[in-house]
């Protein structure tokens, strides 16, 4: 099935988080462009991967995106409903139905709370069971769920693996029974062989609970694991988006295809000659003009100093570049 014909659950548009900036270390108000004029679909039931280098503002938008961080302008769209005109006790209602899954699981996690009463708190805050009893017994069931034993619930988190705590943190995500979960670098902090075993617990969680992810790594590799579709960011700015196959075996914008370059695979046949860029990424307070990409894009010309268009390729793969088409 296409992705026109699915149902998008969150619609982002023009999505701005502008930081604002001490007065007094520049001569006019200054904001670092965290995030400038996002736009894209999430679809029910999908994996929407989000990659690119470090500061390219990924964590930043999901949080925007859940008004973590309010955004500074832009529309969010949940299910139908304006996400930005929701307050108060509305607001709350609507966020169990979004959680997130943080990247450190040591640091998310209050050392001195056992793990049934970390489990148990969105349980009390958003007022979903009457008594402590049907409390412990759904923190139990979601122990189990998420491959813990129901015995450990009176430990602490010191005395679980790094492994065993992002199981803890996602039980805790799913206590409200959310439909949409917001991933940052869920995996990055574990080892490898751990890292598996949480990319198999998310896709056996999302075909038993009907669960769409939006999921941020810096790792290919994990993205090419668990994603239907990838978003691909530099900058503040979206300058690819389309399904795993495209991303990884049709890339189009010249800087997907550095990253991909720069990616090690044990696959012969996926391994690129690398793509060397030249130069630093530029500062977020003053970003380049038109494509924010052609300071280090070996193919620019001064036609990318404007605004490139944003080019459909098909099958909903959009790429934003003047020479879409035109580079090998």
């Amino acid at each position: 099935m296409e992705n026109t014909e699915k149902k998008v659950i969150f619609k982002v548009r023009d999505l701005k988080q502008w930081f604002p900036l001490k007065r007094w270390f520049f001569e006019k108000k200054a904001y670092v462009k965290a995030v400038d004029g996002v736009s894209f679909d999430v679809y029910e039931g999908e994996t929407l991967g989000v990659a690119g280098e470090s500061g390219c503002g990924k964590s930043t938008l999901i949080r925007s995106m859940l008004r973590i961080i309010e955004p500074s302008d832009g529309q969010l769209e949940y299910d139908g409903t304006d996400f930005r005109s929701v307050r108060g006790k509305s607001l709350q209602r609507k966020r169990c139905d979004m959680q997130m899954v943080f990247q450190d699981p040591y640091s998310s996690l209050d050392p001195f709370w056992t793990v049934g009463s970390t489990i148990e708190e969105p349980l009390i805050i958003n007022k979903i069971y009457k008594t402590k009893e049907e409390r412990m017994a759904r923190v139990r069931e979601l122990m189990q769920q998420v491959g813990l034993d129901p015995s450990y619930v009176d430990r602490y988190p010191h005395e679980f693996s790094g492994g065993q705590r992002q199981r803890i943190v996602i039980a805790r995500a799913l206590a409200t029974t959310p439909k949409l979960l917001m991933c940052d670098e869920a995996v990055s902090a574990l080892d490898v062989s751990v890292r598996a075993q949480i990319l198999n617990l998310l896709e056996q969680l999302q075909d038993d609970l009907k669960l769409t992810y939006v999921f941020v790594s810096h790792d290919l590799s994990v993205l090419e694991h668990i994603c239907d579709r990838i978003m691909i960011m530099y900058l503040g700015k979206v300058v690819e988006i389309g399904t795993k196959e495209d991303i990884f075996h049709n890339p189009t914008h010249p800087y997907t295809k550095a990253l991909l370059s720069a990616a090690p695979t044990v696959d012969d046949d996926l391994q690129q000659e690398e793509i060397l860029l030249e130069g630093d990424i530029p500062s977020p307070v003053k970003p380049p003009v038109g494509c924010r990409f052609h300071t280090r894009c070996p193919y620019a010309t001064e036609k990318c100093k404007e605004e490139p268009p944003v080019v459909d390729c098909g099958n909903g793969h959009l790429v934003a570049c003047h020479y879409v088409g035109q580079i090998d």
